[in-house]
């Protein structure tokens, strides 16, 4: 046998054992609970939303200032977006991330439009929204958790990206997961199962729909430690 073909031979076979000792992806807990269907990015009308005084109430539960770093994850249409941009003030950045190219696209275009130097616009992925780690002093989460299909790898994933004194923030209904909704005790517990401790609670006035503020309190699991948690509701 030629030494060319010998040293064919002992690429193929380093290849091969190449490929076998990539590392594998990380193995998270299922949900262990319902996750409620993905629904329009329309959450209602925005002028509708504003009489309800709901993102002023939350932005000032949440302490946002001007000069914050702050994302918007599962942004959709970017409602939260454009008024934390307003907040945060030229000094201040939002990123605002979303899952779904078209939202991604439709709501560059409206930064664009309103000339939102602050905003930059980003995709993420189900289990991943792919931010900058250390990097936020607020991260929002707007009635969207409920529908996160991977609720640990999702958490495991966000969580390295918030600052040292960083706040995760919730924003949610207080109803069962099938009604577009989270019961907070449900929600604490997978939190806490990555290390969050929640800070603060407050049911927003004239609905069912709550604040709460995380902050984190322990170190990150390695994905195979984490302790899911049962359906509380």
């Amino acid at each position: 046998m030629s030494s060319r073909v010998n040293i064919a031979l002992l690429g193929v076979v380093m290849g091969i054992a190449a490929c076998r000792a990539t590392p594998s992806q990380p193995q998270f807990p299922k949900a262990g609970r319902d996750v409620a269907p993905t629904v329009s990015d329309t959450f209602s009308t925005e002028d509708a939303r504003d009489r309800l005084g709901e993102a002023e109430q939350v932005m000032a539960l949440a302490g946002i200032k001007p000069g914050m770093s702050v994302a918007d994850v599962g942004a959709g249409e970017g409602y939260y977006t454009v008024r934390l941009a307003r907040v945060v003030g030229a000094k201040g950045r939002v990123l605002a991330e979303d899952i779904d190219p078209e939202a991604r696209d439709s709501l560059s275009d409206r930064i664009q439009a309103q000339s939102l130097n602050n905003v930059a616009v980003k995709l993420g992925t189900p289990d991943n929204p792919m931010l900058p780690a250390g990097s936020f002093d607020r991260l929002f989460l707007v009635h969207m958790y409920h529908e996160v299909e991977s609720p640990y790898a999702f958490l495991w994933h966000l969580r390295a990206a918030v600052k040292t004194d960083g706040k995760v923030v919730v924003v949610d209904s207080n109803r069962p997961v099938k009604r577009h909704g989270i019961p907070p005790a449900q929600l604490q517990c997978e939190f806490a199962a990555l290390g969050l401790r929640m800070v603060k609670f407050k049911t927003l006035e004239g609905s069912d729909v709550y604040f709460a503020a995380f902050e984190v309190a322990a170190p990150r699991p390695a994905p195979e430690a984490i302790k899911p948690c049962g359906p509380k509701a």
